[in-house]
């Protein structure tokens, strides 16, 4: 009862045996019905006011640029997750093209090679697409070409056998696919401009980005921007001098609620830290008599300590089976 939320988002990672466990979180619904983290260094009863009714969602929080810089396989294979259900959501609208490819490579991991009938059958009760009824011959037809040879030799001969992509090479390959799409990593908060004209906000490794639709109009880089901040149901966005002598020094975004408001500006901070710092931010002191704003912070290592550590770090990858995570049709190491 007393816990903080990095008390629950430990044992969650400790579950897994996750170790690069700063690229996810532990989503939930507030009960003003905004999608919101779980904050890691405030108590989880001030947070949530019956913790027992709350479903914690655990999901990626962070997408890096370059998904091959993950350096567990488990980490991908959580990360291929979450491609799986927000393609299955609509949450990452592609093209016909791209979504097929993405599924291909699923069908790869969970199937092994191609086999028409094995697809078919599985397509028919597995949904991966909102429109997936119309792409099954096109899923199928790349997940033919997924089947290739290996040259092995067997007492001085060569002989060639058929191997296809394993699942841990098929995690890689559609982490790479998904990282070129306009809309990876990208969790759109709905907000209307100065105009009152109906826009989307975001947040990415790169800085703050205005859509429309799934158009993206305008992008403010972390270089640009001088301060982040919020007064009631108010987004301002303050550009540094040199930037707003072209522009308006402060730029204003309305969004629903000011609930809506803060959580996404806290998802800012958050992304920005993550990011941009070497290293955690140390924690502010306390005013004695009274404190003005926020003091909420990120918590946790950066993306540059998280990098230096899978550099210095001798010892091997930790051993990851799948099967303790989903059941396979065909578990290949």
């Amino acid at each position: 009862q007393k816990s903080c939320g990095k008390g629950l988002f430990n044992l969650t990672c400790s579950h897994l045996n996750l170790v690069e466990k700063e690229y996810f979180g532990l989503e939930f619904r507030s009960q003003a019905g905004n999608h919101v983290w779980l904050e890691p260094l405030k108590p989880i009863t001030k947070q949530i006011k019956n913790p027992k009714e709350v479903l914690f969602k655990f999901m990626v929080k962070f997408f890096p640029v370059d998904p091959s810089h993950l350096r567990e396989e488990l980490t991908r294979y959580l990360f291929t997750l979450q491609i799986k259900k927000d393609l299955a959501l609509g949450r990452l609208p592609c093209s016909d093209k791209s979504a097929a490819l993405l599924v291909s490579h699923l069908l790869q991991s969970e199937l092994g090679d191609f086999h028409e009938e094995t697809d078919q059958q599985h397509l028919a009760s597995h949904r991966y697409l909102p429109n997936q009824e119309y792409l099954d011959n096109k899923i199928m037809h790349y997940h033919r070409r997924h089947r290739g040879c290996l040259l092995t030799f067997v007492a001085s001969c060569c002989v060639c056998v058929s191997r296809g992509k394993t699942p841990a090479e098929s995690d890689v390959q559609l982490l790479d696919v998904a990282r070129k799409l306009e809309m990876y990593g990208i969790r759109p908060h709905p907000a209307s401009d100065g105009e009152g004209t109906q826009i989307n906000l975001a947040v990415t490794h790169m800085g703050v980005l205005v859509l429309r639709g799934n158009t993206k109009i305008n992008t403010f880089n972390w270089s640009k921007i001088r301060k982040l901040s919020f007064k009631r149901k108010h987004f301002l966005i303050k550009l540094h001098a040199n930037i707003s002598a072209l522009c308006k020094d402060t730029l204003e975004f309305t969004m629903a609620s000011r609930d809506a408001c803060k959580a996404f500006w806290k998802t800012c901070v958050e992304y920005h830290a993550f990011f941009r710092l070497s290293e955690e931010p140390k924690s502010k002191p306390k005013a004695l008599l009274c404190s003005k704003g926020s003091s909420f912070r990120y918590s946790g290592r950066t993306q540059r300590q998280l990098l230096e550590h899978g550099r210095k770090a001798k010892m091997k990858s930790l051993p990851f089976e799948r099967k303790h995570y989903t059941s396979r049709y065909d578990e290949r190491q």
